[in-house]
């Protein structure tokens, strides 16, 4: 592989190479960059597989590729490094773009690059760029990324009715479909936390308060969605449930 690392601290870079050439041996080639408009140009130069973007660096933000480079030419996958705050992790995360925090550590270079391997092609990263950039610049989230077999699906937070476990997967009822994604429940968990209209009434199951349809009281108490669908309702849950829909 050949990779390019965009940062404009050269600590940073060395830190950076000398982490992939002793983890990393599928990559054969790294060439630095010490602001954003120079690598953009290294990239259209060396058609490299993978590229390490800093965000926060002067004149130009890494966020601003998008700017520089047409849609039709990813044809390589991208690796934000960061210090950012938690606001704009959890934007990273709904949009499925990978990203490494500072300090780097081995361990996590090595699974990010095995990661962007895999993905190669296949991960759309031009569309997970453009859902990330509107979600800064917007300063709320509205959708989240789904893998799928054939990419990466964006669905509106107002579109997914309920979230419930099955096993190391999660089924996932929108307003249209039911998709079964390859990632357990907790992960949905952490992202859709700070989301408000969203509820965890059971370890299993993770709804979306807009479109609860009826509380039912019978066999212990459980509500019913508007697609139909019952969701239980853990015990020590119930009373703070009741008074969060009072408040609705």
């Amino acid at each position: 592989m050949k990779v390019i690392l965009i940062d404009d601290e050269p600590k940073a870079r060395r830190l950076l190479e000398v982490l992939l050439r002793e983890n990393c041996p599928k990559i054969k080639q790294i060439i630095q960059a010490e602001d954003l408009l120079s690598g953009v140009a290294l990239i259209k130069e060396e058609q490299p597989q993978l590229v390490f973007l800093d965000i926060e660096m002067p004149e130009h933000s890494g966020l601003e590729i998008l700017n520089f480079i047409d849609k039709e030419s990813f044809n390589f996958e991208i690796i934000f490094t960061t210090a950012y705050s938690e606001y704009a992790i959890q934007a990273f995360e709904l949009s499925a773009v990978d990203y490494l925090l500072k300090p780097l550590r081995a361990q996590n270079v090595l699974t990010a690059v095995e990661k962007a391997i895999t993905n190669l092609g296949a991960s759309r990263i031009n569309l997970k760029l453009e859902e990330l950039k509107e979600t800064l610049n917007s300063a709320q989230f509205k959708k989240i990324a789904l893998p799928v077999s054939n990419g990466i699906r964006f669905v509106p937070f107002e579109e997914i009715m309920l979230l419930e476990a099955d096993g190391m997967y999660t089924k996932i009822s929108t307003i249209q479909e039911e998709i079964l994604i390859s990632k357990p429940l907790r992960h949905f968990v952490g992202l859709l936390d700070k989301i408000p209209t969203f509820y965890r009434p059971h370890r299993s199951f993770l709804i979306n308060l807009s479109f609860i349809q009826q509380y039912v009281k019978s066999d212990g108490g459980y509500i019913l969605m508007d697609n139909g669908k019952s969701v239980s309702i853990s015990k020590d849950k119930k009373e703070a449930f009741l008074e969060l829909v009072n408040t609705i």
